[in-house]
């Protein structure tokens, strides 16, 4: 058993899904030993995910300024050396996380095995089989550091009330509640949009909806739709981070792809159904704690080639609208079926 009181440097700087498949994770370590205490290494924007969990202590990389370059890294180690860590938990395992750790000589520090060459026979479709989850990879970390944690039975934290802005922003309806975030950092990644008005149509009638998504063009989008269809409100461009957990602690379901938006809500204990297009989640990058049929996939018979690559960010031209073969009848009734 390890001595009570260690501090552990936790190492996952990026991107958003990322960080917010380390949470559920990070609830499962200090569940089983509240005497550790955990520093988190990652961008500011982030530490909204680690609130309600008093052992972790977020610590803002500020890569583009102070800390940029070997020689932040550098001042950037100075600074966490302050803190006096005991041992670090990598879980990005890249050139800057490596170059970092090696200003820690002498720190027991344990790196994620990403499981790349499995990631690369599965996308070359050398082998076509569920590959370990990437919860289960940065479970792995913190048990070969000495703190082995079982993650298939977690807690979540409960449903928050929601402020005065926002019961204003959902409205008063009796109706269940579910966000649906229907883009993606890559387009290969999306269901049409399209074919998404048709299911927010068709869920619009018996639930109430709420859209989620970020960026100007996405924003303007979803603003559209708002405008479009009744028992539907968009939060895109409303609301801080804090407050967008809030709401999704709120929600009865969501449906997303394969996305932030999808793990923010799994994190929160929320029923998360996801589409996936080019990406497939025996990458292991399945929301947390869903059951597999939560999963709908592009048909493979038309599209053989999927996953084309793990983050979806390549793919042949002809597969943009791989997820359009799902079916919005499809969706509807797993939407339907299990919220």
């Amino acid at each position: 058993m390890p001595k009570p009181k260690q501090h552990i440097l936790v190492i996952r700087l990026s991107a958003m899904g990322d960080v917010a498949m380390v949470v559920s994770v990070i609830r499962g370590l200090v569940g089983k030993y509240p005497d550790v205490k955990i520093t988190v290494l990652t961008r500011e924007f982030f530490t909204p995910f680690f609130r309600g969990l008093p052992q972790v202590t977020v610590f803002p990389a500020d890569l583009k300024g102070r800390h940029k370059g070997v020689f932040g890294l550098w001042k950037l180690s100075k600074e966490l050396k302050a803190f006096k860590i005991d041992v670090i938990a990598d879980l990005h395992n890249v050139l800057r996380s490596n170059i970092l750790k090696l200003f820690f000589f002498g720190k027991r520090t344990v790196q994620i095995d990403k499981g790349r060459a499995e990631k690369k026979a599965l996308v070359s479709g050398k082998k076509f089989q569920q590959l370990k989850t990437t919860h289960q990879r940065y479970a792995d970390v913190f048990g070969k550091l000495g703190f082995p944690i079982d993650i298939s039975n977690p807690t979540f934290p409960e449903r928050v009330v929601l402020s005065s802005k926002l019961q204003t922003l959902i409205g008063h309806s009796f109706k269940k509640i579910i966000g649906i975030a229907p883009f993606a950092a890559h387009e290969g990644k999306m269901y049409p949009l399209t074919l998404m008005k048709k299911v927010i149509d068709a869920l619009s009638k018996d639930y109430q909806i709420v859209l989620f998504g970020g960026g100007k063009k996405e924003v303007e989008a979803l603003n559209d739709i708002e405008n479009t269809f009744e028992n539907v409100v968009s939060a895109a461009g409303k609301l801080s981070l804090n407050e967008e957990l809030d709401l999704i602690s709120n929600l009865d379901g969501m449906l997303a792809m394969d996305s932030g938006n999808a793990h923010m809500a799994a994190m929160m204990g929320v029923k998360t159904i996801t589409i996936w297009g080019v990406t497939h989640p025996f990458a292991g990058f399945a929301p947390f704690n869903q059951p597999k049929d939560y999963a709908l996939v592009a048909n493979r018979d038309l599209f053989p080639e999927i996953p084309t690559s793990i983050f979806g960010n390549k793919y042949p031209e002809n597969y943009k609208d791989a997820a359009g073969s799902i079916s919005p009848e499809t969706i509807i009734s797993k939407v339907k079926g299990s919220i």
